[in-house]
């Protein structure tokens, strides 16, 4: 199978119709995934996608002693045996989710080596902040070359740790770690997003005792976890349902998104309304065409419940066709406007005022192109760019896309795109 979509373009005409179903959300997958490994047996989760970084994170997995077996949307995970703590290089290199798999074999083996983690170019995620937290636990952490050591002979240590900045990542598996600390553990400034949610009350189905997970500061109290009696539920992936909504505003004539989580949606959908796209909503799917006039809009990406930064490029894609002039802030993230270049190539009138501020004027009719994807989120941006474009496109770095979209091509083709591998 090829690394690249052909894709015909519709030339803006509005004409995609039908349903398109969100899958388990990637993020939320990979830390429950981590979290498992605290489980002295097997776990199970359903409503799981077919995606690439699940089957880096099973190596890892199995590279470290457990067992990931994966059939159809369901999967299992047995870490009663961990023989290793050391993180097999490649696989840990690319993938940044790595990381949070130091906190549960922190916490079940005492010690771990993993080398820095990789993942998508989009500017730098500071390691400093996972170090010197477990550091405040009681660990000991050392580096040589690319690779970091943390012990804790004795097991981590009860204490309050206060994240210098929000972290997703930091803050769920010191929040796994945690659970297993010789002492109450305290988390203040943290992550408040769904998959914080999530993976805290997969960690409270095996058993652990974790209060205030979706606010600032979250207490965990030392526990026993045992294998959870029912099969957990991944939430769905919002960042993929924002991305088949901005496809609908852009090219739809009448199409469903189902499978989705409403609530986790507030402030994708206040941009769509503000930017004067028809839709109308139910429990767990949202209806959307695409109008005749788009409204500009100021858009800042933000930690969750602001608009997720994982969601801009894509709607980056929807504003090029915007009446007018529109910003975006990429406060998150460094480097992550720099893909907007490619879509200037195809006709695109988007201006870098700074590393983290994009002004675009518009509207601009789009033409195909040959062009290479840098990350996941940019990959899929251009998929949806060459869909509204007219000619013929060709987007590489396929296996960018297939890291956290399920069957891509087979989803889009099913409400009218012309899309194939090559």
């Amino acid at each position: 199978m090829g690394d690249s979509f052909v894709i015909d373009g519709l030339a803006g005409e509005k004409r995609l119709t039908g349903t398109i179903a969100v899958g388990g959300s990637k993020n939320a997958l990979l830390s429950v995934m981590a979290a498992a490994m605290l489980v002295d047996g097997e776990s199970h989760f359903e409503n799981v996608p077919h995606i690439a970084d699940l089957e880096s994170m099973s190596r890892l997995l199995e590279g470290l002693g457990a067992y990931a077996t994966h059939r159809g949307n369901t999967l299992s995970i047995n870490a009663k045996e961990l023989t290793s703590a050391v993180f097999e290089q490649s696989a840990a290199k690319s993938l940044r989710a790595s990381i949070l798999l130091v906190g549960p074999v922190l916490a079940r083996l005492h010690h771990v080596s993993f080398p820095h983690p990789g993942g998508d170019v989009i500017g730098e995620r500071p390691i400093d902040i996972f170090l010197s937290a477990f550091e405040k636990l009681g660990a000991t952490c050392t580096q040589t070359a690319d690779t970091y050591s943390i012990s804790a002979q004795n097991g981590l240590s009860g204490g309050t740790i206060f994240f210098r900045m929000v972290s997703v990542t930091a803050t769920e598996t010191l929040m796994m770690a945690a659970t297993a600390a010789n002492g109450p553990v305290i988390l203040k400034n943290c992550a408040v997003e769904p998959e914080v949610v999530a993976t805290a009350e997969f960690l409270k189905l095996c058993g652990a005792s974790i209060e205030g997970a979706g606010t600032p500061t979250i207490h965990i109290r030392p526990s026993s976890l045992m294998p959870p009696s029912s099969a957990f539920r991944i939430i769905p992936d919002r960042i993929e349902a924002a991305s088949f909504l901005a496809l609908g505003a852009l090219a739809a004539r009448d199409l469903t998104v189902t499978n989705l989580d409403i609530s986790h949606l507030d402030a994708v959908l206040d941009v769509l309304e503000r930017m004067g796209v028809p839709f109308s909503t139910s429990k767990d799917a949202v209806r959307v065409e695409a109008p005749d006039y788009l409204h500009p809009v100021r858009l800042r990406t933000h930690e969750y419940p602001g608009f997720p930064t994982d969601a801009q490029a894509p709607t980056m894609v929807l504003l090029t066709q915007a009446e007018g002039e529109s910003d975006v802030i990429e406060s998150v993230f460094d480097g992550r406007l720099n893909y907007t270049s490619e879509l200037v190539r195809m006709g695109a009138n988007i201006t870098l005022v700074s590393p983290h501020r994009a002004n675009i004027r518009g509207k601009t009719p789009l033409h195909a192109a040959n062009i290479e994807s840098p990350d996941l989120r940019a990959g899929l941006a251009f998929v949806l760019a060459a869909i509204l474009a007219e000619g013929t496109s060709k987007v590489g770095g396929a296996h960018l896309v297939d890291r956290g979209y399920e069957a891509i091509e087979k989803r889009l083709s099913d409400v009218g795109v012309s899309i194939r591998r090559a």
